[in-house]
């Protein structure tokens, strides 16, 4: 096995009260694809947190291509891990050109110029995102799915070994979504990103992603490639749902499918007897 790109060694993190990772081991080799899914709660943006340095762990260590970025100034971390979050608000009326440029800020002093690298890193990073056309146009006024690829191209003109995207399907259109993922599969690839993805929808990480893994309240309770970790009695127990996983005709990878009504909550001593964490905090039933 090829040393992993971006390492999470026995992780405990959170935000002062109970740990929202609880001893979470991952990791992410060059050229893969790693998608995290869970429910809400379970601790994935933490996860992107302490991976990209925002959240300094309690206990256990992280490493990017063999560095401790906690370790490291700012600067230095910046050119390992470039993230693509949730969303962009937009705090100063900035170019997407502008913006895109911040990616380079790393590799640049205070006051220095843009070199011709940085110009072609650029470049290069807007098309392959499809935001050229957008060069001169203030990034409020964009739609999210438009704000959402000219970050995209910020985190590539950033040229790092990792990439971790948060959700990076929100607010893309079907075509856009169809596009990001594939340039995504583009990076990880040809040039060999490590790619550490967080998605909700369950169907397009497994069309997508190498490997899966998957939290609950906070631990790792399965990881593995899609048609191993995506089974019906994963979603009962970690989602509560009682849903049929077949396998798609077009990509002979696994899919959820869901009936045309809600099927029925798997109830919480079914979870257990799958083997899984019982939830941090039960929410009762409504009074009749």
């Amino acid at each position: 096995m090829p040393d992993p790109a971006l390492l999470l060694d026995q992780v405990v993190a959170g935000y002062g009260g109970a740990p929202a990772l609880d001893g979470v081991s991952l990791r992410v080799a060059p050229g893969e694809v790693v998608g995290v899914v869970g429910p809400n709660g379970s601790g994935k943006t933490t996860l992107v947190r302490v991976a990209s340095r925002a959240l300094r762990p309690r206990e256990g260590r992280v490493q990017v291509a063999g560095v401790d970025p906690y370790a490291v100034r700012a600067s230095r971390a910046a050119r390992l891990v470039a993230v693509v979050p949730q969303d962009l608000v937009p705090v100063f009326s900035f170019t997407v050109l502008e913006v895109a440029m911040m990616g380079r800020s790393p590799y640049r002093s205070v006051w220095g110029s843009s070199t011709p690298e940085d110009w072609a890193r650029v470049r290069a990073a807007m098309e392959l995102t499809g935001v050229q056309h957008l060069a001169d146009r203030p990034i409020e006024e964009l739609s999210g799915g438009e704000r959402r690829r000219v970050v995209l191209a910020q985190a590539l003109a950033q040229d790092t070994p990792v990439l971790v995207l948060d959700e990076p399907t929100t607010h893309l259109d079907l075509l856009h979504v169809v596009e990001l993922l594939a340039v995504v599969r583009e990076l990880a690839e040809r040039d060999g990103k490590a790619v550490l993805a967080i998605f909700h929808d369950l169907n397009l990480a497994a069309a997508t992603c190498d490997r899966m893994c998957v939290l609950s309240n906070g631990l790792v309770v399965a990881d593995g490639a899609p048609e191993v970790v995506l089974t019906r009695d994963l979603l009962a127990a970690v989602y509560r749902v009682d849903a049929e996983v077949v396998t798609n005709a077009m990509t002979g990878r696994p899919m959820v499918a869901l009936g045309a009504l809600p099927r029925k909550a798997v109830t919480p001593s079914a979870a257990a007897a799958a083997g899984l964490p019982p939830r941090r905090r039960e929410i009762p039933a409504p009074e009749r």
